[in-house]
């Protein structure tokens, strides 16, 4: 017994009151005990947290792309040249059929910088309707029609949508062209809407730490423009509901990157060749490790403690779910043109983007990609109803063999969506043949397309 509780005790047999002493005295140490118990146990629990985190199996993806040298020795024999990273999770079930996933890497590193482009999206589309929800304005839904006006240099106004049913915009219509064909200007009035401080602090907060967004995208978006949004109003019919001034976001999202200049050169905003590495330092960043963490809690929040979920309403995972999982071809508003926008044209894992790919109606991705500068992501939940399959893949591959950036001449083609369908079937089928203790329940995952 600790020597404070020795000299407490001598203190309390010599007190007048023995009764009293004698009760203090039984109890004290039944209470010291009880509280150390405690605290072990809370101590175990960490260790097996900790021990949990870090059983992240670092050569079984390698082994598998080694026994399928005809798909991949051409980037496995330099993959730091393509820059690739693979996540690869299996879930199954406990006794209580919760999902339990098991996770596997090659070449992750979380920080070593890749140009992330398009998947910073998903961000976007869950904290916008998170912020609908939380700023709880009587009649403000993420249906209402969503006015963005212009107060600072470069920013334009929009007042009409001619993709949505009624031709007018709204947070749920730039969710499904985000989703749907990662439409780019959808992601610059969401990233105008939720506002530059708030979607870093929401990345911070849920725990993505070697993530930032930092600006809008495909317009030269950068430096101080980048930091001022758009003032935007809300309607129901004429009934304005919601109205939001203009934001300034002053600070600076620092991150431990390595690898963020790369190349020989780079054509400039007149195409004219700068004969210098290109530098992609203050660029967005979101990392292998949490695009596939946030797509885990996005497809299966009640893995995590509620304290830890999106805050979102089952209309919302619904929506999600339905339009990550939709292709271009079954959307009616937005419409799209089957030739320019065709049925995989969203799907780089499994079908690498093919044009002519025969599509496995059992199968349905739930994904986010992105593609630029010679970069290939794709961060993708699979579920095979058929046979009950169902993981979580994410991986990038890049290509730039001239080592200039912004000409366009990228290998797409022949080196980075043919990696990205080979490493989905092969995942794929490596899924077909593992053995499950208990069959999935995966009906959450069947959407209504048409």
């Amino acid at each position: 017994m600790p020597l404070f509780y020795s000299q407490f005790a001598q203190k309390l047999t010599n007190s007048k009151n023995s009764s009293q002493s004698r009760f203090i005295l039984i109890f004290i140490p039944i209470i010291i005990v009880i509280m150390m118990m405690k605290f072990a146990s809370f101590l175990l629990v960490m260790v097996s947290l900790n021990a949990m985190a870090q059983k992240t199996d670092t050569t079984f993806i390698a082994q598998l792309m080694l026994k399928h040298p005809d798909l991949f020795a051409g980037v496995l024999n330099h993959p730091q040249k393509n820059q690739i990273q693979v996540l690869y999770t299996q879930i199954d079930r406990d006794a209580r059929h919760k999902p339990v996933f098991k996770t596997y890497s090659y070449n992750l590193d979380d920080h070593r910088y890749f140009y992330p482009a398009s998947t910073v999206k998903l961000a976007a589309v869950i904290f916008a309707l998170e912020k609908v929800n939380e700023l709880k304005i009587a009649g403000f839904t993420a249906k209402s029609t969503m006015i963005t006006d212009s107060s600072y240099t470069a920013q334009t106004k929009v007042l009409a949508d001619s993709t949505a049913k009624n031709g007018l915009p709204s947070i749920e219509h730039y969710i499904k062209k985000i989703l749907l064909t990662s439409d780019n200007d959808a992601f610059n009035r969401l990233f105008e809407f939720i506002g530059r401080a708030e979607i870093n602090s929401k990345l911070k907060k849920y725990g993505f730490n070697n993530s930032r967004i930092l600006n809008r995208l495909a317009i030269g978006d950068a430096g101080e423009t980048a930091k001022h949004t758009n003032p935007i109003k809300f309607y129901n019919g004429d009934k304005l509901v919601y109205s939001q001034a203009e934001q300034y976001d002053p600070k600076e999202y620092v991150l431990s990157l390595t690898n963020t200049v790369m190349g020989t050169g780079y054509l400039d905003s007149t195409d004219k060749l700068v004969n210098k590495p290109f530098n992609l330092e203050n660029k967005n960043a979101f990392s292998i490790s949490d695009q596939q963490a946030m797509m885990r809690k996005l497809i299966y929040p009640e893995a995590f403690p509620i304290k830890e979920r999106f805050n979102l309403t089952p209309a919302d995972y619904k929506l999600i779910y339905t339009y990550m999982s939709k292709l271009p071809t079954e959307s009616d508003y937005p419409a799209y043109d089957p030739k320019e926008f065709w049925p995989t044209y969203a799907k780089m894992l499994y079908y690498g983007r093919d044009k002519d790919a025969q599509i496995d109606s059992n199968i349905r991705i739930f994904n986010k990609y992105g593609d630029s500068y010679g970069f290939i992501i794709d961060n993708s939940y699979f579920v095979d109803f058929k046979n009950n399959i169902e993981f979580f893949l994410t991986a990038v591959v890049q290509s730039n063999e001239d080592g200039i950036f912004n000409d366009n001449k990228y290998e797409y083609d022949t080196v980075c969506f043919p990696f990205m369908k080979n490493l989905g079937r092969t995942i794929y089928a490596h899924e077909l043949e593992r053995k499950r203790k208990s069959v999935p329940d995966l009906k959450k995952f069947r959407m209504k397309y048409n």
